[in-house]
């Protein structure tokens, strides 16, 4: 495994809270991805300028992540974050993503994205939510 990084979902307020956040932590944001951004991907009304993925590199070499979460029937304090987990290679997601769902509830299946990147998300059977990303050259 690479790296491991908190991964935030807010009610539509990304943007606000994530400015606020750079001028707690400084820096600037290494992505800022909107909605409308998002190639084949449908897009709620009212929901093109909303964030779908922004970073903010941390001092210690960490990455805070977020995006806005556009169904908000499904929005809970409490149940807004993910660990984001960056493996090393396209097999070892697979693993990660298939060990960590079982008796869980899978979300979506890791498989390329179009962005480039193999991504997956569940929840574990703790209740606890995960994002399994690589970014290599894996098929």
């Amino acid at each position: 495994m690479k790296v491991v990084n908190p991964y935030l979902n807010f009610p539509g307020n990304t943007e606000e809270a994530f400015n606020f956040y750079k001028s707690v932590f400084g820096g600037e944001f290494s992505m800022l991805m909107r909605m409308k951004d998002a190639q084949g991907m449908p897009v709620p009304e009212g929901q093109e300028e909303k964030i779908m993925h922004v970073a903010l590199p941390l001092n210690s070499g960490q990455v805070l992540m977020a995006s806005d979460n556009c169904n908000a029937s499904t929005f809970r304090e409490g149940n807004n974050y993910f660990i984001s987990i960056h493996a090393d290679s396209v097999e070892e997601g697979q693993k990660l993503v298939n060990a960590l769902a079982e008796g869980g509830k899978p979300e979506h299946p890791f498989e390329k994205q179009f962005w480039g990147a193999w991504h997956g998300n569940l929840s574990d059977k703790y209740g606890v939510n995960w994002m399994v990303n690589y970014e290599g050259n894996g098929q």
